[in-house]
């Protein structure tokens, strides 16, 4: 059973940055493709970024493109998100989870879900 405990989140400026965090236990990191997504009130939640098992390919949504980053430490099994020029609308709980196989832009193809870490971007 993996686990994800999502942190880094918190209350910023519009323009800002933000690092968060996703340490991962009960597997083996090094084969998990992750994924981050986030999910504003009364809206569906969201796919922003993925990275695959190497690190070599990453996704993001076109509106994160050139804000976000995704990275990941296989020596502390942790995958971050780091983002810049946060906007209002990035304003979320933000989610990172596992991905065995699939769509890698698609909720329904990831197996485990961290608790999320609410971001809050103020204008």
């Amino acid at each position: 059973q993996v686990q994800l405990v999502e942190s880094g989140g918190g209350l910023v400026q519009a323009g800002g940055s933000l690092r968060l965090s996703c340490a991962a236990s009960g597997g083996t990191f090094n084969r998990c493709r992750m994924g981050w997504f986030r999910q504003a009130p009364g809206k569906e939640r969201e796919f922003v970024t993925a990275m695959n098992r190497s690190g070599g390919g990453t996704y993001y949504a076109d509106f994160v493109k050139g804000r976000f980053t995704i990275s990941r430490d296989n020596a502390k099994n942790t995958v971050y998100l780091q983002m810049h020029s946060l906007k209002p609308e990035d304003t979320a709980v933000y989610y990172c989870a596992v991905s065995a196989s699939g769509d890698m832009s698609k909720t329904e193809d990831y197996n485990y879900w961290g608790q999320g870490t609410q971001v809050t971007v103020s204008s």
